[in-house]
């Protein structure tokens, strides 16, 4: 395997033979990294973690370090990411604890900028984007396709929808639903559906219009979010995403953003 020889590497670790590791990355036991993932250079690395395959981790990212959790005393837990993932320079992603799970994961395809932060225990799923100095705090659950936009935070435990987009500088504090656009200073506002991601990914004209009709209820209507709800069964129907829509407020224990 490519190993600079500037790079420390623990014997315990497990690396497949066709990965890279740049130079000055540091590795530690009970790390394993899948076939052909690059570290470039300057590194760190700590276990256990699993790093699947394809990864590229650009200089000076940390990862699987343990959580700054003042309730941590050093218990096992540990840090899992999946294919295909870009992490640039400078990124830090801290493995599990055991309050929460005892697992960070981060699933395929995604895009972490410079200066992301992934918590403890957060769950961030497939195809997300976390823009420039985006921050989960602990326990964050990201679905697939979200966008966090940057120097955006999002507190601990809340949930951003799959397929929907956070603009820049926004603070989260509640559960964002999916396919939502959500832009805020302080307090998140919903101004409407997600459009122009929900095309690209190939929504239908018909989902799309009906995403539209059941966030005018949300958020214009004068209902309260029972009474939305169970319009958004009457005039929307079955379809796939507004269900969704449905069934992720109703189980949002913090709230929703409206």
């Amino acid at each position: 395997m490519a190993v600079h020889p500037s790079a420390i590497v623990d014997l315990k670790a497990r690396i497949a033979e066709s990965a890279e590791i740049g130079p000055f990355c540091v590795i530690g036991a009970d790390a394993e990294i899948g076939a052909r993932t690059r570290l470039l250079a300057h590194v760190y690395v700590e276990g256990p973690i699993a790093i699947g395959e394809e990864n590229i981790f650009q200089p000076y990212s940390t990862v699987g370090v343990a959580p700054q959790d003042l309730k941590y005393k050093g218990e096992r837990s540990e840090t899992r990411i999946g294919h295909r993932n870009l992490i640039r320079e400078f990124v830090t992603i801290h493995r599990g604890t055991e309050g929460g799970g005892g697992v960070t994961a981060i699933g395929d395809g995604n895009l972490l900028q410079a200066y992301a932060h992934v918590a403890h225990d957060c769950q961030v799923g497939s195809h997300c984007i976390l823009a420039h100095s985006a921050t989960l705090g602990g326990h964050v659950t990201v679905e697939d396709y979200a966008v966090v936009g940057a120097h955006s935070g999002v507190h601990q435990f809340c949930r951003i929808g799959q397929h929907c987009y956070i603009g820049g500088y926004s603070v989260i504090t509640q559960d964002v639903p999916p396919y939502s656009l959500v832009v805020t200073e302080r307090n998140a506002r919903l101004f409407g559906v997600n459009r122009v991601g929900l095309e690209r990914r190939g929504f239908s004209a018909e989902a799309i219009q009906g995403l539209h009709k059941a966030f005018r209820y949300l958020t214009k209507s004068g209902l309260n979010t029972s009474q939305a709800l169970e319009k958004i069964r009457q005039e929307v129907g079955p379809d796939e995403a507004a269900q969704r829509l449905i069934a992720f407020i109703e189980s949002a224990e913090r709230g929703i953003v409206k």
